[in-house]
C-alpha cells in the first residue's frame, strides 16, 4: 500500500529524471555535480529515497529549473486525475472574500502512483526529447520564440475553414 508520501516522491522522482534526460545528462555526472553516487540518483528517481529540501534545492540549481519543476503536473490527491494546482493559481484577488471551506477534501487512502497522463507519456518519448534538445540549440532567443510560434500555429485547428 502506498502513501502519499510516496506518491508525490515517486512524481518528484520522475520529474528529475525528466529534467536529467533533457538536458543529456547521465546520472552519473548528476551526481558529480551535486556530490553522491549514480546509485543515489537512481533512488531519488524511483522514489525509494526521499529527496530532502537542500538536496532538492541542489538538484533544482544543478538542473537549472525552479523547484516548484518538480511538482508540475501532478495529480490532485482529492481528485484523481485532475492536475494539481497550487496556491497562486487558486487563490481569490486580495480583498476577496474567501470561499467557505469548513472541512478540508479528504485525501484517498490509496493513491495511484501509475497514474501517468498522456502528456507525460508524450515526454518521454524519445522524438520530444530530440526536439527539445534542438530547440534549446537554436541560439538566437528570438529565432527559438518563432519556431515555438510556427510549431503551436501549426498543432492548432483550423477554424476558418
Amino acid at each position: 500500500m502506498s502513501t502519499h508520501a510516496e506518491t508525490i516522491d515517486a512524481h518528484v522522482g520522475k520529474r528529475i529524471r525528466l529534467r536529467r534526460t533533457l538536458l543529456g545528462l547521465s546520472q552519473e555526472k548528476l551526481g558529480e555535480a551535486l556530490g553522491v553516487t549514480f546509485q543515489q540518483i537512481q533512488k531519488y528517481e524511483r522514489g525509494t529515497n526521499r529527496v530532502g529540501a537542500s538536496r532538492l534545492y541542489d538538484i533544482a540549481t544543478a538542473l537549472d529549473v525552479p523547484i516548484s519543476f518538480f511538482f508540475d503536473d501532478m495529480l490532485s490527491p482529492a481528485k484523481p486525475g485532475v492536475r494539481h494546482q497550487g496556491f497562486a493559481e487558486t487563490r481569490k484577488p486580495f480583498g476577496t472574500p474567501a470561499p467557505n471551506t469548513a472541512t478540508p477534501p479528504a485525501l484517498p487512502s490509496n493513491p495511484s502512483i501509475k497514474a501517468m497522463t498522456d502528456e507525460q507519456d508524450m515526454l518521454a518519448r524519445k522524438e520530444t526529447l530530440d526536439l527539445v534538445r534542438a530547440y534549446y540549440q537554436i541560439p538566437d532567443r528570438d529565432l527559438r520564440q518563432k519556431m515555438l510560434e510556427l510549431i503551436q500555429s501549426m498543432a492548432r485547428p483550423n477554424t476558418t475553414r
